[in-house]
């Protein structure tokens, strides 16, 4: 089976307090923009829409079925979002975007990623798996859905928060996924 590389480079904006950390980007074909969370079914950017500007359609292009790519970068940049996810290798076992079917042929490097962005208060893994990837990689308990443990990386100590994915597959509705994201916006207030 073929490995795939990560399509995407590390975003980590300077003033960054969060890390976010998926499993690994869906098949480009799946994409509505050349960024992080792009599936247009995916809805990690309706959340923050709806956390910060009370509009889960303040991302979308208008009449379109696509993320506004500038107004998200400009967006991650302004609050402090450094993304990137906990593999920077797959190999996909079915033809799709599930993460149950990603097998990880690569970690990222954490520490590497953490080193460039000192301002780093937390992490928010936003998924099952990722959620696996950092807790068996660093040794820690894995947090409840919504809540946060302690992680140590690099001889730092940071936030390790576990969110519910924000994939349409997971079974919650999206005003229930912004109430447990709206624990994280604290950490955005502070830039």
């Amino acid at each position: 089976m073929e490995i795939e590389k990560h399509p995407l480079e590390p975003f980590l904006p300077s003033n960054a307090k969060v890390l976010f950390l998926g499993s690994f980007p869906p098949q480009q074909k799946r994409w509505s923009m050349p960024f992080f969370y792009p599936n247009f079914l995916n809805d990690m950017w309706r959340i923050w829409g709806l956390i910060f500007f009370n509009d889960s359609n303040h991302f979308i292009v208008e009449g379109q079925k696509k993320f506004d790519y500038q107004k998200v970068v400009d967006f991650c940049n302004k609050y402090g979002f450094a993304i990137f996810d906990t593999a920077s290798a797959v190999r996909r076992l079915q033809d799709n975007a599930s993460d149950k079917f990603l097998e990880v042929v690569e970690e990222t490097d954490l520490e590497k990623l953490l080193s460039q962005i000192p301002q780093c208060k937390a992490i928010v893994t936003t998924g099952e798996k990722a959620t696996d990837v950092l807790s068996e990689k660093y040794g820690c308990a894995k947090p409840a859905v919504g809540k946060f443990e302690m992680v140590t990386i690099g001889g730092k100590s940071y936030q390790f928060f576990r969110m519910p994915s924000s994939s349409r597959a997971y079974p919650l509705a999206l005003t229930k996924k912004a109430e447990t994201y709206q624990i994280l916006k604290p950490f955005f207030e502070e830039i």
